[in-house]
C-alpha cells in the first residue's frame, strides 16, 4: 500500500505510534501513478500485506509460471519506446544537465540541521522478490529513485569545467564591466586605437584564475575518482528490482565518453613527459608482450589511468562459496527459517569485484576485514558465530577505536552467497537523515514453514555506515540501504563551496564606490561635451568634417562612453591579477616554512584555496574538533586507588596548565618531577620482572608508575591491601569488550583492540602488573593471573551506552564439588552513577574508603584525568538464573527493546561493593594548551565542538586550559531530575535555561539590539563563565531564530564553549551561527570526515594531516601537522598576509586615482572631447611596468615586525579582529589623498608650460598635450612609487631595488620610444623635455608637495598617538628582542625556552586585571588516602616508606591546593566534574 504526508488519520491515537509499530495503521488511498509525491514516504500495510506478499512470494516453480511475478527484464523485453516515453528521457537528460550549473548560485545544501532530515520519506527494499505494482510506474519501472553511489566533491566536472567556471568569474561585477569596456572599444567611434591590445589584461585574468581554480579541483577529482573506483564485492546474479535495470541517461553517457578521452589525453601527457609516466610505460608495454606471448587476453581496469588506488578488497584467497550446504546445521537453528530450502541452489549467483559507483540500493554486499564500507548496509551476517563484527569509525567521528555491531539475528546464520540467494524479505525503512547514531528499520519475511509474516527491528547497532572500516572480522555481508548523497557521512559532509576572502568581498564596496565615481566623471564630460557642441563658431567648422553625432544630445551620449572608456582605470583591472600573485606568493611561502613542517608524517603546511590566506590574519573565533585535533586520542592510565590508598606519579598538563595559573615556575618544577618518576619507573619495572612471569610485559610501554602499587601486590602493606590490589588489576582484566590481535611485526605480541581507548588503557595496565588478557574463548575470557592462564566464563555483558555511563559483566564462580556456583557483577563507570548504586548496608562498604576514594577521585578530576570507578556484587545462582530469564526475553524484544535492557540492567547493577577508582590521561598533542593560550592572548576565542562524551570533552578542557577552576560551567541540558522545574519538553527546558543564564549571570535579556550591539565587540569575555551543552540541547537551541539568538549571546558572553554528542551538521550549524550572527571571521580546524561540514562552513576551514584519515584535509582550505602550527599559521603569516594586502588594495587604487584625475583636470581645457593628455604607451606601461612592480613587491614581501616578534606579542594580532588595517574609511583617506595629488600633478606642469610656452634649444615649442604629459606621468609615477616605499614598513635592497628600476623603466621608455619614427607625434619629446630645466624643477617641486602632506600625518601619529606596532618596532630597535632566537616558537615542545623579562599586557585592548596569583607549592609524590583524611594516621604513612615530617607538608600541602580547586562551580549535575562532597552525597 501507498501512503504519503497526507495519509495519516489525525482523527485516533495513530499519530501517536511510530510508524514502524506492528500496530500502526495507515489510510488507504487511491494510487496516482502522476502524482510527484508519490512514494515519498511510503510502508507496507501490515492488514493486508500477507496475502499479497504470499502471491509474490510463492515457490519458484509458481514464479516461472506466474505473470505477475515475472521480473522487470522479462516484462520490459520487446517493448517498443514510444513518443511519451522518449520525452521522458529528454527530460531526464535535460534536468541532469541543468543540475550541474546548479552549485554556481547554490553552493549549500542546507543552513539548518533540520532541513536535512528526510527520516519521513520512507523506502521499502525488496530482496530476490518483485516490487509490487503501486511501486511501478507504467513502465514498470520503480517510481522511487535513489542517488547513485558515485559521489562527487569537486566544484566541477572534466565536461562542466570551462562554462561554469566562466559563469562564476563573470559573477564580479568588475569582470562584467571589463568585457563591456573591450566589447565597446571594438568600434571605432569610441576612438580606442588598439582593441586587441585594451582586451588583453581581462584575457589574461580570465585565464589565470581558472588555471587556478582547475589547480585546486583537480586534487579532489582524483580523490573522488579513487574513491567511485574501489573495489568491493557485489552480489550477481539475482536482479535488484529496486533501481531502475540498465538506466544511464544520454547526458550521464556523454560524460562517460569525454571522461574517458580526457583520462586518455592525461595519460599520455603523463607517459610522454614525465619520467615516472615513460618507466610506466616501458612497464606496460612489457607486459604486453609478455601477456602476448602466454596467449591471454590484456586485462583491463578503469583505475589504469591514475597510478594508484585504493583496492579494498584485493585478496588472493579462495571464494567463501561452498560447493555442499550442511542443511542439519540449519535446522538446528532457530534462525534457519529465514532460509527456504525448497528453493532451488542457484550456482549462478556469486559475489564478484566491482566498483563502489556501481553499488545500488537492495544489492547484497561482502566486506573484508580492512575494507570501508562503501554504502550504508544493514547487516545480514558476520564470519563470527554469533553474528559480531568490529567496526572503525575513524571517517566519521575521529576516533580509532573499535565499535562492535550485530547482525540481524534471523539472518546470521548464514554463510555463502548461495544461502542468500534462497531467502526472500523485504526492510521498512526509515528515509536518509544526518544523525548518526539513530537508524529505524524493519526487515519482514515470510516464513517457510508457517507461511506466518515474520519481523525484526533494525537499528543503528545492526547496520554499517559508509566510511567506517572493518575490522577484526573476516568478512560481514549486508544489504545496501542508502547510497551515495543519501548516505549518513554524506549528508554531513557540506557542499564544497566557493570562498572569498573579506577583503575581496569588501573590495567590491571599494570598486562600486569608484564606479559611482567614474560614473559623475563620465556625466560630467557627457554634459559639457554636449553643450560645446552648441558653440559657435568652433575650430570644427573650419578643420572637420563634422563629428559622427548629429546632434548635442547624441553627441554627450558618445562623449560619455568615451569618457568611460578614457578613465577606465579608475578601476583597475591589473588590480585582480595583481591580488592573484600576491596571494599565490603567500601560499607558497605558507608551503615553505619549516617551521610548519611535521616531520614524523612529512607533511608541510599547505595552503588549498590560495584566495583566503588574508582570512587568517582576522579569526576572532575558532571551532575546534577534539579527538585527534586537540588530542593524539592516546590514552594513558595515571592513577588510581584501591580500599582508600591512591597510587600514581604524574606530572600531567591539566595540572601543569593550573601550577602556571598559581604563579608557579613549572617549567623547573617538572624537571623535578619528572627524574622522581623515572627513578620510581625503573625501581617498579624491576620489582614486576622478579614477581612473576608476564609474557605480555613491555617495559616502555609502561604509563602507570606506582612503585607502591607493585610492593603492595607483594604484601608489604599487609595481606588485606595485597588482596585488594589484586582483585582490584583481576577485575580490570575481566570487565570489558576488547579483543586481542597479533601484531604484524611481532607475532607473539598481543595487542588490545578496545571499543574506546579508556578501556585499553585499563587492560593495558592489568597486563603490565600482571593480569593479562590474552584471548577470547566461546564461553569467556582467558587471562594470565601472575604467571598462571586461567579461563573465566562470562555469563553476561551489560554493555555501556551514554545514558547508562557504565558497563557491568557476569562471571561464573564455580564452588566446590556439588556446591552450586556462584555469579560475579563486576561494574565500570563513572564516578557518580557507580557512588549512586553502591550499597548502604552497614559494614557493606566502608565509610572511610568511600570518602577517601570519592577525595582522590576529585584531586585526579583536578588534574585533568578521566576518572572512572569499579564496583562488584555477589549473585546468588537461583537469583542469577531468575534475573537471567528477564534478561532473555528483554533481549528479544521487538518493540522499546532498549528500554526494556535498561530496566532489567538497572535492577542487576544495584547494592554494590566499591573497589576503587583509576584516572586516566587524554594525551593532548604537542603544544595545545602554549597554543591556546597564545590564542587567546590574541583575542582569538576557542570553542570546542567534538561528539565525544561529556565527561570527556570536560576534562580535555581542563587539560587545554580551555577550562579552569575558576570557571562555573553554566550547564545547558534538555532532560534530568534537576531541570523538570524549567519545563515539560525539552525545548522548553532549554529556552528557559537560556533565558535565566542571561538574566542572572549577565543582565540580559537577548534582545535584537543586544546582538546588534555585540556586534560591534570584539573584547573577551570578562565573567568567568563557560557553557557546556550536549547534542540534544543544542538541537533545541538551533531550533529559531528567537532562541538562537538568546544562545548566541549567552555562549558569546563566556570565556569558553563545550559542544558535546553533536552530529557533523550541527557542527556546522553552530560555525554558521556565530558567522551570520556575530558578522566575525571564523575558523574551523578537525581532522576526520565528521568535521568536512564544520570546516566547510567556516570561512577558514584547516585540516590536520594526523592517523584519522585524510578526508577533512582534501576539504579543507590549509592542511597542517598538528594543533601547535595553527598559531604560527595566524599569528605570523596570516597577519603578515592581512597586512600587506590591506596596504596593498589602497596603494593601488591611489595611483590609480592620480593618473586617471590628472585625465580628467585635463579635459576642463579641452571641453571633455575625448583626447589623451598621455601619450597611448603611457596608458598601458603605467599600470604594467611603471608602477605595477613596486605595489606587488609591498603585498608580498613587506613585514612591519619579524616572525619572532609576532610569535612572542600575540597582541599584535588584535588590530586584524578589529579590522583596523582594511576599511573603507582608511580606503576614502586613500582616495582624498589621491584627488590632491592628482592636482599637484596636472596643474604644476600646467602652471609651468601654459603661460610661458617654453621654447627648447631648437626653437620648438612644448605645448603639445603629449609633452604636457611627459612631466605629468613623472610626478604621477615617481610620487606614487615613492608614497610607496614611505608605507612600506620594511626596507631592503629587494623592494628599494623594483621602485629605483620602475622610475628608471619611465624616464628609460620615454627616450627610447619617443626616438622611433613610430611615435608619430611624440618623436623626440624625451629629448625635448628631458632638456629643459623647467621639467626637472616642475617634477622635484610636484613631487615634495604631493608627498609632504602625508610625511608630516605620519610623523605626527607616530610621534603623538603611536598604535601597538610602533611601539614593537621602537622596542625591537632598542635590541629588547634580541635575545629570542629566529626560530622562535614556544609550542614546540623541543625548543628552547626564553625568559621573557618585558611584559606586553599594555599592548592588550581587551587586557583585564590580573588576578591574584598564588604561590602554592606542588604534592609530587604519592601519599596513602588516610593522609588527606582527619582521620590520618602516621603509621600508615610510615609504612610507604614516608616520614611524619614529610606526612605533615604533604598533608599541609593538600589541603591548600584543594582549597584552590573549589573555585569551580556547576550550575546543574554534570558527570566529568568530580567532587567529593557530590559523590559522597548520592
Amino acid at each position: 500500500m501507498s501512503r504519503n504526508s497526507k495519509g495519516y488519520n489525525n482523527e485516533n491515537d495513530n499519530d501517536k505510534k511510530s510508524p514502524f509499530d506492528d500496530s500502526f495503521q495507515f489510510e488507504t488511498d487511491t494510487v496516482d501513478l502522476d502524482d510527484k509525491d508519490l512514494f515519498e514516504e511510503m510502508v507496507i500495510d501490515n492488514d493486508d500485506e500477507t496475502t499479497d506478499v504470499e502471491a509474490r512470494v510463492g515457490s519458484s516453480t509458481q514464479q516461472d509460471n506466474n505473470p505477475r511475478v515475472r521480473t522487470r527484464r522479462d516484462r520490459t523485453k520487446g517493448r517498443k519506446f514510444n513518443s511519451k516515453r522518449t520525452m521522458n528521457a529528454v527530460k531526464e537528460t535535460m534536468k541532469e544537465t541543468v543540475d550541474e550549473f546548479k552549485d554556481v548560485y547554490y553552493t549549500d545544501k542546507s543552513d539548518t540541521f533540520e532541513t536535512q532530515n528526510r527520516e519521513n520519506e520512507y523506502r521499502s527494499i525488496y530482496f530476490n522478490l518483485p516490487l509490487p505494482d503501486e511501486m511501478l510506474d507504467e513502465d514498470d519501472m520503480p517510481i522511487l529513485k535513489y542517488p547513485r553511489n558515485k559521489i562527487r566533491t569537486t566544484k566541477y566536472t572534466a565536461l562542466m569545467f570551462l562554462p561554469k567556471n566562466i559563469m562564476l568569474q563573470f559573477n564580479n561585477f568588475a569582470n562584467i564591466y571589463f568585457l563591456i569596456l573591450c566589447i565597446l572599444g571594438a568600434f571605432q567611434i569610441f576612438g580606442v586605437s588598439n582593441p586587441g591590445l585594451a582586451a588583453v589584461p581581462l584575457i589574461v585574468i580570465v585565464i589565470l584564475t581558472s588555471l587556478k581554480d582547475a589547480f585546486e579541483d583537480s586534487r579532489r577529482a582524483l580523490i573522488d575518482m579513487q574513491v567511485n573506483n574501489t573495489k568491493t564485492y557485489i552480489l550477481e546474479g539475482v536482479e535488484n528490482e529496486n533501481v531502475p535495470y540498465d538506466h544511464v541517461s544520454l547526458w550521464r553517457k556523454f560524460k562517460k565518453a569525454n571522461t574517458k578521452l580526457l583520462i586518455r589525453f592525461l595519460n599520455y601527457l603523463n607517459e610522454t613527459f614525465t619520467a615516472s609516466g615513460k618507466e610506466a610505460r616501458k612497464e606496460r608495454h612489457l607486459k604486453e608482450k609478455q601477456l602476448k606471448r602466454m596467449g591471454k587476453a590484456l586485462p583491463r581496469t578503469s583505475l589504469d589511468s591514475f597510478g594508484e588506488g585504493r583496492f579494498s578488497g584485493e585478496y588472493l584467497r579462495p571464494s567463501l562459496d561452498a560447493r555442499t550446504i550442511d542443511e542439519n546445521l540449519f535446522s538446528q537453528n532457530v534462525n534457519a527459517k529465514f532460509v527456504d530450502f525448497s528453493m532451488p541452489i542457484r550456482d549462478d549467483c556469486k559475489f564478484k569485484k566491482n566498483y563502489w559507483k556501481n553499488v545500488k540500493v537492495g544489492d547484497i554486499i561482502r566486506i573484508h576485514n580492512n575494507d570501508e564500507v562503501p554504502a550504508d548496509v544493514a547487516i545480514i551476517s558476520s564470519s563470527d558465530e554469533d553474528g559480531v563484527c568490529c567496526i572503525e569509525n575513524k571517517n566519521l567521528d575521529g576516533e580509532t577505536n573499535l565499535k562492535i555491531r550485530q547482525a540481524l539475528k534471523c539472518s546470521s546464520s548464514i554463510r555463502t552467497s548461495r544461502d542468500i540467494t534462497r531467502t526472500k524479505f523485504w526492510i521498512e525503512s526509515e528515509g536518509p537523515h544526518a544523525n548518526l547514531y539513530t537508524y529505524q528499520g524493519n526487515l519482514k519475511w515470510i516464513d517457510p514453514e508457517d507461511k506466518q509474516l515474520k519481523n525484526e527491528s533494525i537499528t543503528i547497532n545492526n547496520t554499517l555506515l559508509r566510511g567506517c572500516t572493518l575490522r577484526n572480522t573476516k568478512w560481514a555481508m549486508g544489504i545496501v540501504l542508502f547510497t551515495g548523497d543519501d548516505t549518513k557521512i554524506m549528508l554531513n559532509s557540506g557542499v564544497t563551496s566557493t570562498k572569498k576572502s573579506r577583503i575581496s568581498k569588501e573590495l567590491n564596496l571599494s570598486v562600486l564606490i569608484n564606479f559611482v565615481v567614474l560614473f559623475f566623471l563620465c556625466l560630467i564630460a557627457g554634459i559639457v561635451n554636449g553643450v560645446y557642441y552648441k558653440k559657435k563658431p568652433s575650430s570644427r567648422d573650419f578643420f572637420e568634417f563634422g563629428t559622427v553625432a548629429g546632434s548635442p544630445a547624441l553627441n554627450g551620449f558618445v562623449s560619455f562612453w568615451v569618457a568611460l572608456i578614457l578613465y577606465q582605470s579608475l578601476v583597475p583591472i591589473s588590480l585582480y591579477i595583481s591580488i592573484e600573485i600576491i596571494k599565490t606568493c603567500q601560499a607558497i611561502f605558507i608551503y615553505l616554512d619549516v617551521l610548519l613542517y611535521y616531520d614524523k608524517i612529512d607533511y608541510p603546511c599547505t595552503a588549498k584555496s590560495w584566495n583566503i590566506s588574508d582570512d587568517l590574519g582576522q579569526v576572532e573565533y575558532i571551532f575546534s574538533d577534539k579527538t585527534g585535533t586537540l588530542t593524539q586520542n592516546v590514552m594513558e592510565f595515571k592513577k588510581c586507588t584501591v580500599n582508600g590508598v591512591s597510587y600514581g606519579r604524574a606530572y600531567t598538563e591539566a595540572l601543569t596548565g593550573l601550577r602556571k595559573r598559581q604563579g608557579i615556575d613549572v617549567e623547573e618544577e617538572a624537571s623535578v618531577e619528572r627524574a622522581a618518576i623515572k627513578v620510581d619507573r625503573e625501581i617498579m619495572i624491576e620489582e614486576l620482572q622478579s614477581m612473576a612471569d608476564n609474557s605480555q610485559f613491555y617495559p616502555d610501554e609502561i604509563t602507570f608508575v606506582s612503585k607502591n602499587y607493585v610492593r603492595d601486590m607483594k604484601g608489604a602493606n599487609g595481606a588485606t591491601q595485597q588482596k585488594c590490589c589484586e582483585h582490584f588489576m583481576l577485575a580490570v582484566a575481566l570487565c570489558h569488550t576488547a579483543l586481542i590481535e597479533h601484531n604484524e611485526v611481532e607475532p607473539t605480541k598481543l595487542e588490545i583492540k578496545a571499543q574506546s581507548p579508556d578501556e585499553a588503557a585499563l587492560v593495558t595496565t592489568a597486563r603490565d602488573l600482571g593480569f593479562n588478557f590474552v584471548g577470547k574463548t566461546k564461553t569467556g575470557y582467558i587471562v594470565e593471573v601472575l604467571g598462571i592462564q586461567k579461563e573465566f566464563e562470562i555469563l553476561n555483558v551489560l554493555e555501556f551506552n551514554s545514558t547508562r555511563k557504565r558497563m557491568s559483566c557476569i562471571i561464573k564462580i564455580p564452588q566446590g564439588e556439588g556446591q552450586e556456583p556462584k555469579a560475579l557483577l563486576l561494574c565500570k563507570g563513572a564516578d557518580s552513577v557507580i557512588y549512586s548504586r553502591l550499597s548502604h548496608k552497614a559494614g557493606v562498604n566502608d565509610t572511610n574508603v568511600l570518602e577517601n576514594t570519592a577525595q582522590h577521585l576529585e584531586q585526579y578530576a583536578t588534574e585533568g584525568l578521566r576518572t572512572l570507578c569499579l564496583a562488584q556484587k555477589e549473585i546468588s545462582w537461583s537469583d542469577y538464573l531468575a534475573w537471567n530469564e528477564k534478561y532473555n526475553v528483554a533481549a528479544s524484544s521487538l518493540a522499546n527493546r532498549e528500554d526494556e535492557l535498561e530496566e532489567v540492567y538497572d535492577t542487576i547493577e544495584q547494592d554494590l561493593v566499591l573497589l576503587g577508582g583509576t584516572a586516566i590521561e587524554d594525551k593532548l598533542q604537542d603544544g595545545v594548551p602554549e597554543s591556546i593560550a597564545m590564542l587567546g592572548q590574541a583575542g582569538i576565542k576557542l570553542w570546542v565542538l567534538t561528539g565525544d562524551k561529556v565527561e570527556t570533552a570536560i576534562n580535555i578542557g581542563f587539560s587545554c586550559n580551555v577550562l579552569n577552576n575558576e570557571m562555573e560551567l553554566l550547564v545547558l541540558k534538555s532532560e534530568g531530575e534537576d531541570v523538570k522545574e524549567y519545563g515539560s519538553t525539552p525545548h522548553e527546558v532549554v529556552s528557559n535555561l537560556i533565558v535565566e543564564y542571561l538574566q542572572s549571570r549577565f543582565g540580559m535579556s537577548g534582545s535584537e539590539e543586544e546582538l546588534k550591539h555585540a556586534k560591534d565587540d570584539h573584547s573577551l569575555p570578562t565573567g568567568e563563565f563557560a557553557i557546556i551543552i550536549d547534542g540534544e540541547a543544542l538541537k533545541s537551541a538551533l531550533s529559531d531564530e528567537e532562541l538562537r539568538r538568546k544562545f548566541l549571546l549567552l555562549c558569546k558572553n563566556c570565556k569558553a564553549v563545550l559542544c558535546c554528542r553533536v552530529s557533523p551538521a550541527q557542527k556546522a550549524a553552530v560555525v554558521k551561527m556565530v558567522k551570520n550572527g556575530l558578522d566575525v571571521m571564523t575558523l574551523a580546524i578537525g581532522d576526520g570526515s565528521n568535521d568536512v561540514a564544520m570546516i566547510q562552513s567556516a570561512d577558514v576551514g584547516i585540516g590536520i594531516a594526523g592517523e584519522e584519515g585524510r578526508q577533512a584535509v582534501m576539504c579543507s582550505d590549509f592542511a597542517i601537522g598538528q594543533f601547535r602550527f595553527l598559531t604560527r599559521l595566524l599569528l605570523v603569516h596570516g597577519r603578515w598576509s592581512y597586512k600587506r594586502l590591506a596596504e596593498m588594495v589602497p596603494q593601488f587604487f591611489f595611483k590609480n586615482v592620480i593618473f586617471t584625475l590628472a585625465l580628467f583636470w585635463n579635459g576642463v581645457h579641452n571641453d571633455f572631447d575625448g583626447s589623451y593628455l598621455f601619450e597611448f604607451t603611457y596608458l598601458t606601461f603605467y599600470n604594467l611596468a611603471f608602477t605595477s612592480v613596486p605595489v606587488i613587491i609591498l603585498g608580498i614581501f613587506d613585514q612591519d615586525v619579524s616572525a619572532k616578534i609576532s610569535m612572542a606579542v600575540p597582541q599584535l594580532y588584535i588590530s586584524g579582529i578589529l579590522r583596523k588595517d582594511w576599511n573603507q574609511y582608511r580606503f576614502m583617506w586613500y582616495m582624498l589623498d589621491g584627488i590632491y595629488q592628482s592636482v599637484i600633478s596636472y596643474f604644476f606642469p600646467y602652471l609651468v608650460y601654459r603661460p610661458n610656452n617654453i621654447v627648447t634649444q631648437n626653437g620648438l615649442g612644448l605645448d603639445h598635450r603629449f609633452y604636457v604629459g611627459v612631466p605629468v606621468t613623472g610626478i604621477c609615477v615617481i610620487a606614487a612609487n615613492i608614497y610607496i616605499l614611505m608605507e612600506q614598513r620594511r626596507w631592503d635592497w629587494f623592494s628599494c631595488l623594483f621602485i629605483f628600476l620602475s622610475i628608471i623603466v619611465y624616464i628609460g621608455w620615454t627616450g627610447i620610444w619617443s626616438s622611433s619614427l613610430n611615435s608619430y607625434e611624440f618623436f623626440k619629446s624625451g629629448a625635448r623635455v628631458f632638456g629643459t630645466p623647467s621639467f626637472w624643477a616642475v617634477l622635484i617641486i610636484g613631487i615634495f608637495f604631493c608627498l609632504i602632506p602625508r610625511f608630516f600625518c605620519d610623523c605626527l601619529q607616530k610621534l603623538l598617538y603611536p598604535n601597538d606596532v610602533d611601539i614593537v618596532r621602537e622596542m625591537w630597535q632598542q635590541g629588547q628582542f634580541d635575545k629570542y632566537p629566529e626560530d622562535y616558537d614556544p609550542t614546540d615542545p623541543n625548543a628552547s625556552k626564553v625568559d621573557k623579562s618585558y611584559h606586553y599586557d599594555q599592548l592588550n585592548p581587551f587586557n583585564e586585571d590580573n588576578a591574584n596569583i598564588s604561590h602554592e607549592s606542588l604534592i609530587v609524590e604519592e601519599y596513602p588516602l588516610h593522609d588527606i583524611s582527619p582521620m590520618g594516621k602516621e603509621e600508615d604513612v610510615m609504612a610507604h616508606g614516608g616520614s611524619s615530617s614529610n606526612s605533615e607538608d604533604i598533608h599541609m600541602r593538600t589541603g591548600n591546593l584543594r582549597t584552590s580547586m573549589q573555585g569551580n562551580r556547576l550550575s546543574l549535575d554534570l558527570p566529568g566534574v568530580t567532587r567529593a562532597t557530590s559523590l559522597l552525597s548520592k
